[in-house]
């Protein structure tokens, strides 16, 4: 299968802005693109690559005052699977897991797992490690959020949005992945692409979207506490602690934004319908 993927975004910037943009596909996927998702900016600015501690892809820019316009647009080939399930996989003890998934064990900015840890063993303490552990946290979580754009706030950190009990898809994996840290369990927040392909219509405006990966029984697997159900075309962009290391552009200092777009368009596969070549008989 092969998606039109990419987004755009405008500002208004009273003055001239530097900006830290992360909208590029995560390294892990980049194999798949028929071409590089270049970012391309009106007006034209020089623009600075760099990876960040987590391995994402980030361009620096100097944007100046009024207008400034960021794109992104590329194809991507992907499997045309639903998510992945395994409800085999086992949860590791703490003293058993790689150095390098301990980190997303700690609390961070948005995800007080050590704030939540007593109510974590006591909504979840009593459910199988593992797969069906996280599932359970999930389902909770899912269930306990009403979701609405409209209750977004960009301050707000897990433990206020089990108070509040809604939000958007950020706080639903923010919430999720602070009771699985509370819970022993490794756990990255992903942002990146979700489609609608294969679901059923009608659909509302593309938008980005964040769920979480859990190490469980020697890798990473993917759960969505907003959606709770498999998806196809998801493409990861970016993965950190919380949505405080992932954000899609970081301004520093004052902007508005004005327009914003995303698109993951699944392309027509035409070959069957092409017309077949038929050779002329030999004179």
């Amino acid at each position: 299968m092969r998606i039109q993927l990419g987004c755009e975004m405008e500002f208004q910037l009273p003055n001239p802005t530097p900006i830290i943009m992360m909208l590029n596909v995560h390294y892990s996927r980049a194999a798949d693109l028929e071409s590089p998702d270049i970012v391309t900016t009106e007006p034209v600015v020089p623009m600075e690559g760099f990876r960040d501690g987590f391995g994402n892809w980030c361009t620096r820019v100097m944007a100046p005052a009024g207008r400034f316009a960021v794109k992104v647009d590329s194809v991507i080939r992907d499997s045309g699977e639903w998510d992945p399930v395994d409800t085999t996989a086992m949860q590791h003890p703490v003293e058993e897991l790689p150095a390098d998934t301990l980190g997303f064990l700690l609390a961070s900015r948005y995800c007080e797992s050590d704030s939540l840890s007593n109510e974590a063993w006591r909504l979840f303490g009593h459910t199988e490690p593992g797969w069906h552990r996280v599932k359970a946290i999930v389902d909770f979580v899912h269930n306990h959020i009403a979701f609405n754009y409209q209750d977004a706030r960009n301050t707000r950190t897990a433990a206020e949005a089990y108070a509040e009990g809604r939000g958007v898809c950020r706080d639903f994996a923010h919430l999720a992945v602070a009771f699985c840290r509370a819970m022993n369990i490794p756990t990255r927040y992903c942002t990146g692409y979700i489609s609608d392909i294969g679901l059923t219509p009608p659909f509302g405006p593309g938008d980005f979207a964040a769920w979480m990966e859990v190490y469980l029984g020697g890798r990473w697997h993917m759960f969505d506490p907003r959606n709770n159900a498999p998806r196809k075309g998801r493409v990861l962009m970016a993965f950190g602690r919380d949505a405080a290391d992932v954000s899609l552009t970081h301004t520093f200092g004052s902007s508005w934004l004005q327009e914003f777009r995303v698109w993951t368009d699944e392309i027509p596969d035409l070959a069957a319908d092409a017309p077949v070549a038929v050779p002329l008989p030999a004179e």
